[in-house]
């Protein structure tokens, strides 16, 4: 049998091309395929070489439509059995190709070629190509007359034209040939025999049939040459004729032959046109066909050759004929009877060729698994005979039924898709592309061929097919596989690779299995923002990039889960975690694994890494970006077991979802005890143009500060620029907890330092001050029972954060402008770690209460000096009283409020406290009359360990000149008389407005300590105060509406003898007994409304008694003392004389009251009155009056 055999074979004249002299395969070869090109030529073309000698046998020869077909057997063919039966067997034609340069004597070139023409004795027509002649070679006359064809040097268009002419000689000359052959077979005697008639002995019984029959074959073979040269009409004429004759003679067999013969000359008449009618008579004729060449399998015939052979080649030809989809069943029903005569060959090269062509034909109709099998059987049938080139057939015959076994080499599949995979994408792995890669059910099957495969390559000396194989069989078939199956595997992969050259790669990885585990950001990376060149504020809006879905710095711009993008600084180190798995029984040496980068702007790093059986590890791959743009990351570079792969991320994450819905045998990292990792995906990588990037160190130490509460201390920040381009713009922000406890910020320093160069440095100082523990953490404190214990704080990210935005020039150095996107920024994040201990704490606040009266005399003393502008007395006077303690000049009298305050030590140092008053002046409150600015302190306190201490804070100096009806909405709501409240005033306002006083004044209370030399802070107490004063706030703040005073009047000797009053005022006792004294009251109103009062003094004595009433008075008067009406202007006041005459020396109190009348919201409010009619009593402080028995 002959491979390729198609209807149309019989009509193809087979021309044998042989190489001549020492011509080199690849000359040879080029020189073939320019031949190659003509395998039909028209007789249209030849008429010019032809010459008819004598009348053609071919009367219908179709000179302007027919053709001549070749079939050139590059090496040449040995002579076949059965030329006589199937004349297209014979070589007819021999052409030799020679390269004159390596043949410089032409008449051995002749020699050799017609040495080696005798070997084909069929062969009709002889030509031998010499290509490249020398000019001594054109001008040797010595080869004339011989079959020698020089091609001279020419371009190749010159030499296809030569060699297209000298292809229809040949032409012609065969079909002149075969004209004289016909001739001479209708003439003679030919006797035309095959392999079945030339047994050892013929009986006299088989001569006489062969006779009968000579004239039968002789029409068929005529037919044949009819055919060759291109005449079907009278080849179907002879063949009509041989039919008949070897139907009458029973010769079954060319009976057949002249069948097959005449549907070749129906196709060829028919031009190559198909329908359904010619379908069917070339079926019809083909199963005759196959019946008598059935038929001519005969009992007298069992021991001789079998025409099994020609049965099965005529059903090969019918399927060939009939293979397309829509005749598929027909076609795979002659195939199967095919392959199920196959068994019964004999020869083993028949039986190769059967199941080729059986495998082409299932392969054409699209069943690529049943091609798959017959392959299978040609790759046994190869792999039967113990030569090298049997196995490298053998190999290549498996390499292509790997597709259909799903076990193809991935060089087989083309680019690989992993390589540009995107973002885009999401890692998504499609279920198709699972079970292309991995059936279960075939497991079995495809270690099989695998193991073929790798036996295959083995015995052909391939030692990178063997690689490939083994890497293949192990990686997907390892749960399958013995340990020491295993290891016979690792010796394949180790010994193939001895073999092999240094640095050889191979597209089918081995072990072990490689997949991303994630991309580990340092700071750096996850601190790149977007830069707004049009706004001041540049980084605003755009939230860091980094692999987390909420930051607290990305002020609640949604975020998108799928948005997966990383940049990438150019010369900046990188990361990717990659973790490997080794499922197999053997210790796996990497020799080094790298990123691999395909956009190759990215310098990886190698590392080595052994991994031991069955375990698991995760690595570290870094490289360096080199280059703007996107970076492409679909796997690693291994150099493990010899030999160089790559492996993608995309594959391994395809197995582990089959492995999940049991597509695939086993998970191997699960197998090998790794944690069940998230799938991670491959991010949209950036790269960008080098970025200044700032180096922070906190002076001291970048540990936390320890600061006690309220502990206020300087913190110097070095900034270094480790970048390669300058920082041109800077911003420093706060953000976290706590920022209140950065009191300042050195950004000035930052700015002026600007640009800050690369290698520059700069140092900014942050002030800090510790917040204040909460009750919890004071608890935890005092729950050690430990003197001087600390708390830290309990709560992670309480400290403040120092954010600093910085960027470099808008455009590259040395790079064009471009309109494109300017460089991005960075955020530098300095966590203020602040471990705030336990110190000086507060324990409990209360407000005091105290009334010092006042003596007349000294009153009178300090207002007369007062009138008279002599005021060093009184500040001499006023320096020798306590400082905390001042005179109220509207009351007139020593009544002070005091604020204590209880503090403790709980720590392991001393604490000095002191308290502070800082008196501003606040220009933007009208109703403050005095514009002063003091501060008034007292000694420190010194507060031990474990110890308690006391401070006193006056707040007489904080109460208001003018009672407002601001102050008091709150108040008269609760009196019930909202209704009639000025609406002005809205509750909010008010409560606003009464906050706000009650801040400022407890914003001027600072309680200041220190401890050692560099320790010192400000106790928080403001809470606490706010509390203390609460209830009272209205009695601190607000003066009463009416103050009264009392001294004494000024006489017509004062005026003439001013002296002896000063002298007797300032002496102390100026008040004698039994001598009339002049007095005034004095009233002041501090609201600024006019108010009606009715007014009344009252002088006691020491025991507390009226003494001015009643038969024991002591007290004589002159004037009116009770009911006095009078009306006192708002804001101002007004004095009432009188006369007092003391009958006896002594103590006494003067006291004065007043009635209002008509009051109003305000008076009643801060009277705390509920009534409507009521009259509000108001009282003023008692003065002392000491009363001289003489002068």
């Amino acid at each position: 049998m002959e491979p390729d055999a198609s209807i149309e074979t019989s009509s193809m004249i087979r021309v044998a091309v042989i190489p001549i002299s020492d011509v080199t395969p690849l000359l040879f070869r080029e020189y073939a395929a320019m031949l190659l090109r003509h395998h039909t030529v028209s007789l249209n073309s030849i008429s010019s070489f032809y010459t008819e000698h004598q009348k053609s046998p071919f009367a219908h020869q179709p000179w302007e439509s027919g053709s001549l077909r070749f079939k050139f057997i590059l090496g040449g063919s040995p002579p076949s059995p059965w030329e006589d039966f199937q004349s297209n067997r014979k070589i007819l034609a021999v052409i030799g190709i020679c390269h004159c340069p390596s043949a410089p004597d032409l008449r051995s070139v002749v020699d050799q070629f017609t040495a080696a023409c005798k070997t084909y004795s069929s062969s009709l027509v002889q030509r031998c190509f010499a290509f490249c002649p020398g000019d001594s070679q054109l001008e040797d006359g010595s080869v004339k007359g011989s079959n020698l064809i020089l091609f001279p040097p020419a371009d190749r268009q010159t030499q296809e034209f030569h060699m297209q002419t000298m292809v229809q000689d040949i032409a012609a000359s065969l079909l002149m040939e075969f004209e004289k052959w016909v001739l001479q077979a209708e003439s003679g005697g030919t006797v035309f025999k095959t392999p079945l008639d030339s047994q050892a002995s013929l009986s006299s019984e088989e001569v006489i049939k062969a006779k009968k029959r000579r004239l039968g074959r002789a029409q068929k073979t005529i037919g044949d040459y009819c055919l060759l040269a291109g005449s079907p009409v009278d080849a179907n004429a002879h063949y009509s004729t041989s039919l008949e004759l070897t139907r009458l003679t029973a010769d079954f067999f060319w009976y057949a032959g002249a069948m097959e013969g005449s549907v070749c000359a129906l196709l060829m008449d028919r031009m190559g046109q198909k329908d359904p009618v010619l379908e069917d008579e070339v079926k019809y004729r083909y199963n005759s066909v196959i019946l008598h060449y059935r038929k001519s399998f005969i009992q007298d015939n069992a021991q001789r050759v079998s025409p099994l052979s020609f049965e099965l080649e005529a059903t090969l030809k019918l399927a060939r004929f009939l293979c397309r989809r829509e005749l598929a069943n027909d076609v795979v029903e002659l195939l199967t009877a095919t392959a199920d005569g196959a068994t019964s060959l004999i020869d083993a090269s028949d039986k190769l060729v059967v199941y080729v062509e059986i495998a082409r034909l299932f392969g054409e109709l699209g069943y690529h698994r049943k091609a798959a099998f017959f392959s299978r059987q040609v790759a046994q049938l190869y792999l039967q005979q113990d030569k090298k080139f049997a196995a490298i057939s053998a190999m290549q015959v498996l390499a292509m039924t790997t597709k259909a076994y799903r076990v193809q080499s991935r060089a087989s599949i083309g680019p690989s898709n992993d390589a540009g995979q995107t973002h885009a994408d999401g890692g998504k792995v499609h279920h198709h592309s699972i079970v292309s890669l991995f059936e279960s059910q075939w497991s079995t099957l495809q270690m099989v061929v695998l193991r073929e495969i790798l036996l295959s390559a083995v015995r052909a000396g391939d030692p990178l097919a063997a690689w490939s194989a083994a890497a293949r069989l192990l990686r997907s078939y390892y749960p399958l596989i013995t340990p020491a199956g295993q290891n016979g595997l690792f010796n394949a992969l180790v010994n193939s690779a001895e073999k092999l050259p240094l640095g050889t790669r191979c597209s089918d990885p081995a072990l072990p299995f490689v997949r991303l585990h994630s991309f580990p950001l340092h700071s750096s990376q996850m601190d790149i923002v977007k830069r707004n060149p049009a706004r001041e504020d540049w980084w605003a809006g755009a939230a860091p990039s980094g692999p987390f879905i909420y930051t607290p710095f990305s002020k609640g711009e949604p975020n998108n889960s799928n948005k997966q993008e990383l940049t990438w600084v150019v010369g900046e180190p990188v990361q990717v975690l990659v973790e490997l798995a080794n499922p197999c029984g053997f210790e796996v040496m990497v020799e080094s694994i790298y990123l691999s980068v395909h956009s190759g702007n990215l310098d990886a790093f190698p590392v080595s890494v052994s991994l031991p059986p069955n375990s698991s590890k995760v690595i570290t791959l870094s490289g360096i970006p080199t280059k703007e743009g996107l970076v492409l990351v679909p796997g690693c570079i291994v150099h493990c077991f010899g030999v160089i792969t790559e492996h993608f991320f995309k594959e391994v994450d395809s197995l582990l979802i089959g492995a999940t819905q049991g597509l695939v045998l086993s998970d191997p990292f699960r197998s090998c005890g790794a944690a069940k990792l998230k799938h991670a995906h491959l991010p949209s990588i950036t790269v960008v143009p080098p970025l200044p990037l700032l180096v922070s160190h906190i002076a001291g130490g970048d540990g936390s500060v320890m600061l006690y509460e309220g502990e206020i201390r300087d913190v110097w920040i070095s900034l270094a620029n480790a970048g390669t381009v300058p920082v041109e713009q800077a911003h420093i922000s706060l953000s976290g907890k706590n920022q209140d406890s950065v009191v300042t910020v050195a950004s000035e320093t930052l700015r002026s330092a600007l640009p800050l160069k690369p290698g520059a440095e700069v140092t900014i100082r942050v002030t800090l001050k510790a917040w204040q523990l909460s009750k919890t953490d004071s608890d935890a404190a005092a729950s050690k029972g430990m003197p001087g214990s600390s708390v830290r704080q309990a709560k992670d990210g309480s400290s403040p954060l120092l954010l600093i935005h910085y960027a470099g020039p808008l455009t590259t150095p040395g790079e064009p402008e471009t309109v494109s996107a300017p460089p991005p920024g960075r955020r530098l994040v300095i966590p203020l770690n602040i471990c705030v201990l336990q110190g000086l704490s507060f324990v409990k606040a209360r407000l005091l209460s105290m009334e010092i009266p006042a003596r007349i005399g000294e009153a009178c003393s300090m207002q007369a000096q007062l009138e008279r502008g002599n005021t060093e007395q009184v500040n001499s006077s006023e320096r020798q009283a306590d400082r905390l303690v001042k005179i109220d000049p509207n009351r007139g009298s020593w009544g002070l409020r005091l604020l204590e305050l209880e503090l403790y030590n709980p720590t392991d140092v001393v604490f000095e406290a002191g308290v502070s008053l800082d008196m501003e002046n606040t220009n933007n409150q009208e109703n403050l009359s005095d514009n002063i600015s003091a501060e008034y302190g007292e000694p420190k306190t010194r507060i031990d360990r474990d110890y308690t201490a006391r401070v006193l804070i006056p707040l007489e100096n904080f109460k208001l000149p003018v009672l407002d009806g601001s102050f008091l909405g709150n108040s008269s709501q609760n009196n019930g008389t909202s209704g009639s409240r000025n609406n002005s005033f809205s509750e909010k306002n008010i409560k606003a407005e009464l906050n706000a006083s009650i801040k400022n004044l407890i914003s001027k209370i600072k309680v200041r300590w220190q401890s050692g030399r560099n320790s010192s802070g400000e106790l928080d107490i403001k809470d606490a105060i706010q509390a203390a004063l609460q209830a009272s706030v209205m009695d601190v703040l607000l003066p009463d509406p009416l103050t009264f005073g009392f001294r004494l009047a000024k006489t017509s000797s004062d005026d003439i003898n001013v002296d002896s009053d000063v002298t007797s005022c300032e002496s102390g006792d100026s008040i004698i007994a039994h001598e009339m004294t002049a007095m005034e009251v004095l009233v002041r109103n501090n609201t600024k409304e006019a108010i009606r009062i009715n007014l009344s003094i009252a002088c006691k004595d020491v025991a507390g008694e009226n003494c001015m009433e009643g038969d024991k008075a002591t007290v004589l008067w002159e004037g009116v003392l009770r009911g006095i009406s009078m009306e006192v202007p708002p804001l101002e006041e007004v004095k009432h004389a009188f006369s007092l005459y003391f009958l006896i020396p002594g103590e006494y109190t003067m006291l004065a009251a007043a009635m209002i009348y008509d009051a109003n919201e305000v008076l009643r409010a801060r009277a705390r009155s509920d009534a409507l009619d009521e009259p509000i009593f108001c009282r003023g402080p008692p003065y002392h009056v000491r009363v001289s028995g003489t002068r």
